[in-house]
């Protein structure tokens, strides 16, 4: 059967009570993440039913590893994440896996993507530099020349941004965004806008990694999603690469959905409906999240719903 999760909330300067909007039971007010999917040391999604009810996902993974198609890995390799901003997120970088291999403990580097569920008008993020080499950008991070160094770009509801290793970038306020990425909780701050914790103090920067990793690129790294409709569902291809593949499954009414993996991972993001695996029906509903595994070889979506599928 599919291994439902329950989620992780974490509590962020810039998060809101706002996710309740997506079918979710915040234990605070200012949740700004919430994993849906993890199997990272810093936060472990646990299974909430079935014959692995109460154990964490990254148990499952290392236990039973039939269930991933044997996957070459030691660890679980992607997290699915909700992130509400109601402010600006810190500028940040993320390293490649062999930099943070040697530098964070064997940590994962980062590759992440971005599905834009909702943005106020006027949003934007910061995606890239405005520098013309590295060295531009490390004068201008030195001589503390913030306001012009970083690209701001507009956003709306439905866009998607791929964020490769080296790439600086910020969500910026007022947007709440479906967030995939690889297993890795690496984040190299370059510039908080001088924000204080309430205890207040200053977050920390990591301004000397951070000058190792970027990487100053002539063109976008972005990508152009395609659309198809099969069987009345509209089906949305945003990415496809070594790390991740994400798809959007607009569904009414009846779709068999053949696994394209030995496992995927599943978010609904809108709409009520079934699940029906190899016979067991399942209600799902926004803010419900699950694992489709190698056993699970007949699976049905029914109903009106939004679903947001990603696997490696």
């Amino acid at each position: 059967m599919p291994l439902f999760l329950d989620p992780i909330f974490k509590e962020r300067i810039w998060g809101s009570d706002h996710l309740t909007q997506y079918g979710y039971q915040l234990p605070h007010a200012n949740v700004g993440e919430i994993w849906a999917v993890s199997a990272h040391q810093n936060g472990d999604s646990v299974i909430i039913d079935g014959p692995f009810e109460g154990r964490t996902l990254s148990e499952v993974w290392r236990e039973h590893k039939e269930l991933f198609g044997d996957f070459p890995s030691s660890e679980f390799p992607l997290m699915v994440k909700m992130i509400d901003a109601q402010e600006a997120l810190s500028v940040q970088v993320h390293p490649d896996t062999a930099y943070a291999y040697e530098h964070e403990d064997g940590d994962f580097g980062k590759k992440e993507c971005w599905y834009i569920i909702e943005a106020e008008e006027g949003a934007e993020i910061i995606y890239g530099l405005n520098t013309d080499s590295k060295e531009d950008f490390i004068r201008a991070l030195d001589n503390e020349e913030h306001h012009n160094l970083f690209k701001h770009i507009p956003v709306s509801a439905g866009d998607f941004f791929f964020v490769p290793n080296g790439i600086v970038h910020a969500i910026g306020k007022g947007i709440v965004v479906y967030e995939v990425t690889q297993s890795s909780d690496v984040t190299y701050r370059i510039y908080d806008y001088n924000r204080r914790d309430e205890a207040g103090h200053s977050r920390e920067m990591h301004i000397e990694k951070a000058k190792d990793v970027v990487e100053v690129r002539p063109v976008s790294p972005n990508v152009i999603p395609e659309t198809e409709i099969i069987d009345n569902h509209k089906r949305t291809s945003y990415i496809n690469n070594d790390a991740f593949t994400v798809v959007k499954w607009e569904i009414t009414g009846t779709l068999s959905y053949m696994k394209p993996r030995e496992f995927c991972l599943v978010t609904v993001l809108y709409g009520e409906g079934e699940l029906i695996t190899d016979g067991d029906v399942f209600s799902i509903r926004p803010g419900s999240s699950f694992i489709l595994t190698s056993e699970d070889l007949d699976n049905i979506f029914k109903g009106d719903l939004t679903v947001m599928i990603t696997y490696v």
